[in-house]
């Protein structure tokens, strides 16, 4: 269940349905409800700062419109000329609540997921269901326990293979060092202090200091697999070598904060190790395990994760399935525990911040100074108040107290929160304690002017099985067609083994029939439903760059695509801009300005085609492709319009790859194909791979790979 759902199903409750008769779409049911209340808000916010009242109904329209999307969408009575109607008009109350928030920027705190529902926005939301003609039947919470958090109902699942590996190692072996640290060390001057308040003051002071942990200069930044570390990952590696073990690692996005974590891991021998990201990254995650330490296992959580290797050495879990998983997980004796994007967790109440607190106080208590990273590419200075969570999960403080290790930091220092000095002293305290922040402009000698990172994305829906199945019917059409040419052969014109060839023909001859005929399943069609599954994902990172590093460049080829990312982008008060095909040139130039000139718009969303050539829009270091292009040479003109003179920081473009699809392949003939470009151009501008090109190759991939799984 994603985040979004889980805060409309807060104050869902049972919905009944009046009357059975149906409703007609342009009068009745909750939408009208909900667009007149929309307009009174917009209203509101175009007369100046929101009302209380008006924020609340901006708040219960907001989870309405999340409800009565996901209704439409399961409702089984409804054709689908009806849903799209529906959903249409939901998006019309979604964009106006993204307007008004766009005015009244406080109002997004509102549609956070664990945002606080009141009682006043139960009451309102009730009575603008019944106002729709739908009854509520609010079901009474559980009286609360002082001091206790509320208890959650949860679906705990445990995986064959970690039961396997809990009876292959029924005791743990003792870890007896350094046990004295868990002592609570004798405070004076400090005892009755509140300090929290302070701490977080001390950040507030700092006047644009640096937050990074002072760090050693790395002896070998090659790992014991003989890749090498930019020098600032190798800082880092060189730090865990001489005993730290928790860092917040806040370091800009691009600068490889996972590769850092997973050789830190290795350097402090912190497996089995927990990671515990962002559902868009899991992949990605087992894929740079793979790549930095080849000689442990890693897996990933899926669901109720019952494909998962229970021995493996790093297990990978995302936030949305955590709760399912976190009784075992905090009985598998990890020694280690990341957690990326940790800003996730920045509310302590909400139920992944206490399950993410409470599996790291079951690995500190089965393990002396394990070692713990929050990975976040948001700035320190924003939001301080958030970070508390943060530490709290590394070790550093509890709710009320600086813990052991910090509490004598700051009480080396001598002084208390009366003395002025005592703020710098404190702010540095805690940076040592383990905060490494460094920005691409900062190691621009480390890093490539510009390079392309791969976000391999798992597509696990309905729409990843469609896609998948469709996958498998052109395969089968090729093998049919291969094998219909093979049978029509003279025995003596029959090569054993495969004919490449004719491989190679018949991908031809399909890409032929695919221009002549566009009918049917075939690669052109898949690649477009891939790229409208990976849309939300795609949308997804793109937001959470654009909260990490300010200004993103989304580009995508099909104007569903396009669409799919700007609704995500609304739903959430993301300012955006778009850059399309069929607009004038006056609107284009607007859009350009707005992204250029606005420090309130934070992406533009471009269409590959369009906006590939003639702009500029190096005030963003970060494009994030949506979609592939069938050239490197499409590619590359999107990348450039980041890319260009006047560029100051090193430019990343961030490709979202649909894991085991077509998607990969195409993506490494693309590569494959950049690098045969380079060489045979010798200077000349002329395109060497046409696009016809990768997709023969394409579908020589499929045929081939179906073949060989034929023949054993």
């Amino acid at each position: 269940m994603s985040g979004q759902t889980k805060s409309a199903s807060r104050t869902r409750g049972n919905r009944r349905p009046r009357r059975s008769t149906p409703r007609r779409l342009d009068n009745d049911g909750i939408i009208p409800v909900l667009a007149r209340a929309v307009r009174e808000i917009e209203a509101e916010a175009q007369r100046g700062r929101v009302s209380p009242s008006a924020r609340t109904r901006f708040q219960v329209v907001a989870l309405l419109v999340r409800e009565e999307r996901a209704r439409v969408k399961e409702d089984a009575e409804a054709t689908e000329v009806q849903k799209a109607e529906q959903l249409k008009r939901l998006d019309g109350v979604a964009t106006i609540l993204a307007k008004a928030a766009a005015r009244d920027t406080t109002l997004l705190v509102l549609l956070a997921e664990d945002a606080e529902v009141s009682d006043s926005a139960r009451a309102l939301r009730r009575k603008m269901l019944e106002a729709a003609g739908v009854e509520v039947v609010e079901e009474e919470p559980p009286a609360a326990v002082e001091g206790e958090v509320p208890a959650v109902p949860e679906r705990r699942v445990v995986p064959r293979s970690v039961v396997a590996r809990q009876l292959a190692n029924p005791f743990q072996v003792p870890d007896f060092e350094g046990a004295a640290r868990r002592l609570e060390p004798k405070t004076h001057r400090l005892a009755n202090w509140e300090l929290i308040g302070p701490l977080l003051r001390s950040f507030e002071l700092a006047n644009g200091a640096p937050a990074c942990l002072e760090m050693p200069d790395p002896r070998d930044r090659r790992t014991r697999d003989g890749l090498e570390m930019m020098r600032h990952q190798a800082q880092l590696v060189a730090a865990v070598k001489e005993g730290h073990r928790t860092f917040l690692l806040a370091d800009e996005p691009g600068l490889g904060k996972t590769a850092q974590a997973l050789l830190a891991a290795q350097a402090a021998d912190a497996f089995p190790l927990l990671v515990v990201v962002p559902n868009v990254v899991k992949t990605n995650w087992a894929r740079e395990a793979q790549r930095w330490v080849p000689r442990r296992k890693a897996t990933v959580i899926h669901g109720d994760g019952h494909d998962i290797d229970g021995f493996a050495d790093i297990v990978v879990v995302n936030y949305e399935v955590l709760d399912r998983h976190v009784g075992w997980l905090g009985d598998l004796g990890f020694r280690g525990m990341v957690v990326d994007e940790a800003h996730f967790i920045k509310n302590r109440k909400s139920q992944r911040s206490q399950h993410v607190l409470q599996l790291a106080d079951r690995i500190r208590q089965r393990t002396v100074r394990p070692l713990l990273m929050a990975l976040t590419g948001t700035p320190l200075i924003n939001d301080i108040e958030d970070f508390t969570s943060i530490w709290q999960f590394l070790g550093w403080i509890d709710e009320k107290k600086p813990l052991p290790e910090l509490m004598a930091r700051l009480e080396e220092t001598g002084l208390t929160p009366e003395d002025k000095p005592f703020y710098p002293a404190a702010r540095r305290a805690v940076v040592d304690m383990g905060i490494v922040r460094r920005r691409k402009v900062d190691v621009a000698a480390d890093i490539p002017a510009r390079r392309i990172a791969d976000i391999p994305v798992e597509l696990d829906d309905e729409a990843g099985r469609s896609i998948r199945a469709a996958e498998r019917e052109l395969a089968r059409r090729l093998v049919e067609r291969y094998d219909r040419v093979m049978a029509a052969r003279d025995e003596e014109k029959r090569v054993a083994g495969i004919d490449e060839e004719l491989v190679r023909r018949v991908a031809e001859w399909e890409r032929d029939e695919t221009d002549d005929n566009a009918s049917g399943e075939n690669v052109f069609s898949m690649i477009r439903r891939i790229g409208t599954a990976k849309a939300p994902l795609a949308a997804d990172y793109a937001a959470q760059l654009a909260r990490s590093v300010g200004k993103v460049v989304v580009f995508a080829k099909h104007v569903d695509v396009m669409d799919a990312c700007e609704r995500l982008f609304a739903e959430r008060g993301i300012r955006h801009s778009s850059i399309r095909g069929n607009q004038t040139p006056k609107a284009r130039e607007a859009a350009i300005d707005s992204f250029v000139n606005d420090p309130e718009v934070a992406i533009v969303v471009c269409s590959l085609t369009a906006a590939g050539v003639g702009l500029n829009l190096q005030v963003s270091s970060n494009v994030v492709l949506a979609e592939l292009s069938w050239t490197d040479a499409e590619q590359t003109q999107a990348i450039d319009r980041v890319h260009r003179i006047g560029q100051e920081e090193p430019v990343t473009a961030w490709r979202i790859i649909a894991a085991q699809t077509i998607d990969t392949r195409i993506a490494e003939l693309i590569d494959s194909k950049a690098g045969l470009a380079a060489r045979a151009l010798d200077g000349s501008d002329e395109e060497v791979t046409a696009s016809a090109d990768i997709q023969v190759e394409a579908m020589v991939a499929l045929l081939t790979d179906a073949l060989h799984k034929r023949r054993r």
